[in-house]
């Protein structure tokens, strides 16, 4: 296995940020090339929602893998930050989708809505949690605030990931096995997460 660890090693570390900015934003383009030429089947709303949600939730996911990832030997810490701000702008423009273009910017039906519907406040809860993260996800932000109290505001993406696949499960009508795998592999990272380093060696 140690051969494969050096190569994707050597592979992150020469990738570049903005490769990995670019390249997360490719989904988005062809989100909107899709909707100006109507390939989105009979509810195009409907569809840009679900794929801006669940690609925030890829985003949110292959950030946390991250630590696991290292727990044996793999180095992507340097994309972190990216993936991180990837998922807060899919998460936002889902948020965004659904008030302008679902609601029709119709504020009472918008609130009654995040209380009678708990996967929406759920949806609406982590994404607010995301905001101070991407707000302080720059290097003056850890200056000015100190590593310490940084790392501790950014645990709030534990939460935030936990949120997102709860969401996802809350929102289907009928449970299908999409949902249930994202959940159980976002069960499986926070687990390996929350494990003693020396003990996630020997289960790896």
């Amino acid at each position: 296995m140690q051969p494969v660890v050096d190569v994707v090693n050597r592979a992150g570390r020469a990738l570049p940020t903005w490769v990995v900015y670019a390249v997360g934003v490719v989904p988005f383009a062809w989100l909107v090339w899709a909707v100006a030429t109507g390939g989105l089947g009979p509810d195009p709303v409907k569809a840009v929602e679900h794929r801006l949600g669940l690609w925030a939730l890829q985003f949110l996911i292959a950030g946390l893998a991250i630590t696991p990832l290292r727990r044996v030997g793999v180095q992507l810490l340097r994309h972190r930050r990216a993936l991180g701000l990837l998922a807060f702008f899919y998460a936002l423009m889902h948020f965004v989708t659904w008030v302008v273009l679902d609601m029709a910017l119709d504020w009472g039906q918008i609130v009654s809505a995040l209380w009678k519907r708990p996967y929406i406040l759920i949806g609406f809860a982590a994404l607010l949690a995301m905001v101070p993260m991407a707000a302080t996800s720059t290097n003056a932000a850890i200056r000015r605030m100190g590593p310490r109290a940084w790392g501790r505001l950014h645990k709030l993406m534990y939460a935030v990931v936990a949120a997102g696949a709860l969401h996802f499960l809350l929102l289907v009508k009928v449970i299908s096995a999409e949902p249930v795998i994202y959940a159980a592999i976002v069960l499986a990272l926070l687990a390996v997460r929350m494990l003693p380093r020396r003990q996630a060696m020997r289960t790896t």
